[in-house]
Order: structure tokens, then sequence, then C-alpha cells
């Protein structure tokens, strides 16, 4: 099992982090959960395309988690042959009127999906790749999830739980996915909940956020709704976790110091494996 790290960082952006992507390599399988900006052109840098994408869960649907969705969605269809898999998407509402509103029949990109579709030269880049004619339009397999099971192969099984973020603006879900290769939760932007602490017991690794240092007289709306520092210790020591990986940091978090100051701050409580990984780096979650 491998995580690949393609989008480490927040709404803001920075020449070295910038929003959230991940890719899961399980079973055989490569799996990615959420889809933050670049996240496609960053995935080319490390040598993922695309086309080996075949599933894409969305935690929520903040800009910084699927902006990079139609990049993602038309550069894969794109350089397809037409006999491949479609793409399938799982996440909360409102995941289908998403993809609708930029993939359908009447969607954002109507237009150009079109125009691949009927104009020659097109239809000659595409016989180029290997395709035939006529050429097909996209087609995408979405879900829209809750809680519970929400895909299961022979070799993994994904599960999802609602945790605690902007409601009642936007919905938010993590994701846990389980195989022989090991368990690996993913929180996204979750803040500190009984869900996340109950959903993530005895997993192998987590995947969340560490964007401050506790409460202080100017955060307190942020640190109710997404991780710190005392948050993850508290989470990964309750719910008896292996490794946590640390994702989703402000711009303050490229000054010197401040990630192994939270690295340290963590370790004093917990003494599990601490990951704080920068983008385009791929960490080995084998056991």
């Amino acid at each position: 099992m491998k995580l690949h790290i393609i989008g480490a960082g927040c709404p803001n952006a920075t020449a070295k982090r910038y929003g959230s992507a991940f890719v899961l390599d399980v079973g055989g399988d490569r799996l990615m959960v959420d889809c933050g900006p670049a996240a496609t052109y960053k995935m080319a840098q490390i040598g993922i395309t695309p086309e080996s994408i075949d599933r894409l869960f969305f935690t929520h649907h903040h800009f910084d988690h699927n902006v990079d969705f139609p990049c993602l969605a038309l550069t894969r269809w794109d350089q397809a042959l037409g006999t491949e898999p479609p793409l399938t998407i799982y996440g909360p509402p409102p995941t289908a009127r998403f993809v609708d509103a930029i993939m359908g029949a009447q969607g954002a990109f109507h237009e150009d999906v079109t125009a691949r579709v009927e104009h020659p030269a097109s239809h000659m880049c595409h016989q180029w790749r290997g395709g035939s004619l006529p050429r097909p339009r996209p087609v995408y397999d979405v879900h829209e999830i809750d809680e519970g099971e929400v895909a299961k192969t022979d070799r993994w099984t994904c599960t999802a739980a609602r945790v605690h973020h902007c409601e009642p603006y936007l919905i938010s879900v993590a994701y846990r996915f389980e195989s022989d290769e090991g368990s690996i939760v993913f929180a996204a932007d979750c803040g500190d909940c009984p869900e996340i602490r109950r959903f993530a017991k005895d997993a192998d690794t987590i995947v969340m956020a560490c964007t401050h240092f506790g409460r202080n007289e100017r955060n307190g709306a942020i640190v109710d709704v997404i991780t710190g520092t005392p948050e993850v210790a508290g989470i990964a020591n309750e719910a008896n976790i292996g490794r946590v990986v640390l994702t989703h940091t402000s711009p303050n978090y490229l000054k010197p110091g401040v990630i192994e100051r939270s690295i340290g701050e963590i370790a004093r409580s917990y003494a599990g494996q601490i990951v704080f990984p920068d983008e385009l780096v791929t960490v080995n979650l084998s056991k």
C-alpha cells in the first residue's frame, strides 16, 4: 500500500503546497481521494496518469478539494481509447449535481466535448492514439454517498462516516479503506468530533489536517472545524492509530521550524509514527 501526496495545502496558492489531493495504491488499484488545484499536473510530475485513475472519492465540496475535477475528467477521457471503464465518482451531496453541471449534457464543457467528438481533427488524434470511430462521449458513474459501505472489491473495502466540518453549508465525510495490506482513514478537513474518533479506531494510518497549534483568542471558529496539533494527538491516541500523515497546511507552515514544531508538539503525547510530507512524495504504508 502506497500513498501519493498530490496536494498537501489549503486554499492559499503557494509554490510548494496548494489544495488537497491524494492517490492511494491498494490491492493493485489506484484510488484518488479529492482533486484539488492543479492535481492533474502534479500527478504528471510523479508519473501518475489520469487514465490510471478509475475511482475518485470526494470528502466534501470546498474548491480546494474539487476544483481540478474538470481537468482530471477531461484529460482522462480525451487520452482514452474508448474501451476503458467509466470514471466512478463517490461523494456526499451535491456530488451528482456538481458532476452534471460540469460534464453533463448541458454542462460547462458540453461544447468542448462535442467538438472533440465531432471534429475531423479530433477524430484523427483519437485514431492516432489507437481509438476507433465513432468516438464515444465521456461517461461517469456517480454515487452520492452517506455513511456505511461505499465500495467493495475482492481486494479492498471502503466505508464512510459523516464528520464535522462546515455544516449546514457542506456535508463532509471521512473514508476508511481496509485491505490485507493495511487500513487507512482520510479524515479530510474535519474538526475533532466523536464520529472521527470512532471511525478511525485501530486504523494503521490516518491522513488529517494540521493547521494550527490549538485555540487562541483569534482562531476559535477555525479550531472548531479543522484539526491542529492538540486534536491530532488526542484523536490518534484515543483511536489507537499507528501512523499519522499530516496535511492541509497554511502558508504559515512554510516558515522555518513550523513543521518541526508541529511534529514535536504531537510527539509529546503520541508515540506512533508522525509523517509530515511535502507534495509529490510517496509514503510507503506497508506493514
